[in-house]
């Protein structure tokens, strides 16, 4: 395991949507082996690649995406990058799941666990992706669910307050 290196394809993958360079996936996920097991992006690079420009480009143009805190851990399973990421941005583009535009603004908190390991051409990418994200509270942020007495930009945790 190298965890410097590991961490830094999650750093990587930021800076792959905050520059819109999405060609960047390239050197971070790995190509068909990429197992993706969130609901709305299929397996494989070209899937994620599509689904950030498709979807959630397409929806939140202005998206800034911010690595919180990344951790990386080896067991008997395999070498694993943790990340609490933030995604920012106004919803002025397409309709997101069904929801036009209304240029309200967003905080998408999600907790991503990827699986690296070296790939066909021996070079360390990500090969396995689990997330967990907080779609209600964007449902309630973009109007389409009624939300509690909280402000959109101050959610509680376990350790007090998170604000963007």
């Amino acid at each position: 395991m190298n965890t410097a290196h590991d961490i830094t394809l999650a750093e990587r993958f930021a800076e792959a949507i905050n520059s819109r360079n999405l060609d960047l996936f390239d050197q971070f996920v790995s190509g068909k082996r990429y197992a993706n097991h969130n609901p709305f992006v299929p397996d494989g690079r070209d899937a994620v690649r599509s689904f950030f420009a498709g979807q959630w480009l397409a929806s939140f143009p202005d998206t800034h995406v911010t690595i919180k805190h990344a951790l990386a851990v080896s067991d008997d399973r395999g070498d694993f990058v943790i990340a609490r990421v933030a995604y920012e941005g106004t919803h002025t583009g397409a309709p997101f799941l069904g929801i036009p535009a209304q240029g309200r603004s967003v905080l998408m908190r999600s907790l991503d666990l990827w699986r690296v390991a070296e790939d066909s051409d021996g070079i360390r990418r990500f090969v396995e992706h689990w997330d967990e994200l907080n779609l209600l509270e964007v449902m309630q942020q973009l109007g389409a669910v009624p939300a509690p007495d909280q402000t959109a930009s101050e959610h509680s945790t376990a350790e007090g307050v998170w604000t963007s």
